[in-house]
């Protein structure tokens, strides 16, 4: 079942308003591959919106992951205001 757990899919359910399983999957996909980047800020990006925040305490975070992520935060947001 795991194979069915992708980019994708998390993407679709996004669209259809289906967040919370969107993050399990890119939680899934984190966890399966620590190094994807931009699967981390899209999952930073669904705990926000979900109003929690990401298992992974940022403190553990390097300095350039979390400048990373916020630019990430940053793009996300100027895209929504230019729509």
């Amino acid at each position: 079942m795991d194979s069915l757990k992708t980019k994708t899919l998390a993407e679709i359910y996004i669209r259809q308003g289906h967040l919370q399983e969107a993050f399990e999957i890119y939680q899934a996909l984190v966890e399966k591959d620590p190094g994807d980047l931009e699967a981390r800020e899209r999952l930073n990006s669904l705990s926000q919106r979900l109003g929690f925040l990401s298992s992974r305490p940022s403190t553990a975070r390097s300095k350039e992951e979390k400048i990373r992520v916020l630019q990430g935060w940053l793009a996300n947001i100027q895209n929504r205001r230019k729509r």
